[in-house]
């Protein structure tokens, strides 16, 4: 069996406001293989986006352990956790938080430059192709006030993309859109998915396309209380 990609293991989250500590996760244990397609589902306030925070290495656990690409993440200082991210991780969120008087391109090469800090040729290529490949092609120019909604979840996840992740979290790509733009969305994260072979983790309360999922994780008042494969309906 090929080594999983991620590891958790009795992960707990508490959130501590003074004297009042507010439990959020209890004792997680998960792991996804490279390549996985999975759906993370639950009632709002069951815990998902603090998983995600943590999987994200946007957030540290109270307890428990995570392992990414083999490596316990509690080794690492601030600045490791930063480039292990960088390196391993992309993000998609509902909204899709472009800048809004940057163009699709720039939108799509900042994370490029967070490594070199400034741009170039070779970046803008780069950028340029993967906005093709969500078929965005023709707007490469446009800032991101002038997109759709669609088309700006669509350079979202091209920039999700821009470093070549392992891992992409996605918490709620599609619930800002209308039933036919999220079908669109959710087949273009399928087929990087089968064509690139990147591990998705997909938060969505819609159960027509967590059915579309290799695996559905249930996650209720910080507990995984099911995790099954899925109905596999047509992707």
């Amino acid at each position: 069996m090929a080594e999983s990609l991620l590891e958790l293991a009795g992960v707990r989250k508490d959130y501590v406001a003074g004297p009042v500590v507010t439990p959020v996760l209890h004792g997680i244990d998960l792991a996804l293989a490279p390549g996985e397609f999975t759906a993370l589902v639950g009632p709002s306030g069951s815990g998902k986006s603090t998983l995600l925070n943590l999987i994200g290495l946007l957030d540290r656990p109270t307890a428990g352990t995570i392992r990414l690409a083999g490596r316990d993440t509690a080794t690492l200082d601030e600045r490791a956790l930063t480039r292990c991210r960088g390196r391993t991780i992309g993000f998609v969120f509902q909204f899709h938080h472009l800048l809004p008087e940057f163009t699709a391109l720039e939108n799509v090469m900042l994370p490029m430059m967070a490594g070199k800090g400034r741009p170039d040729r070779e970046m803008a290529e780069g950028a340029a192709g993967l906005l093709r490949e969500v078929g965005l092609g023709e707007v490469l120019d446009r800032r991101a006030a002038r997109l759709s909604g669609g088309q700006a979840q669509r350079v979202a996840v091209a920039r999700a993309l821009a470093l070549a992740p392992r891992l992409v979290l996605a918490d709620e790509p599609t619930g800002n859109l209308d039933t036919r733009t999220a079908d669109g969305i959710f087949a273009l994260l399928r087929r990087f998915n089968r064509e690139a072979g990147i591990a998705f983790l997909v938060v969505t309360h819609d159960p027509r396309l967590a059915d579309r999922c290799d695996r559905i994780v249930e996650l209720i008042d910080g507990r995984i209380v099911a995790d099954r494969p899925s109905r596999k309906e047509p992707a």
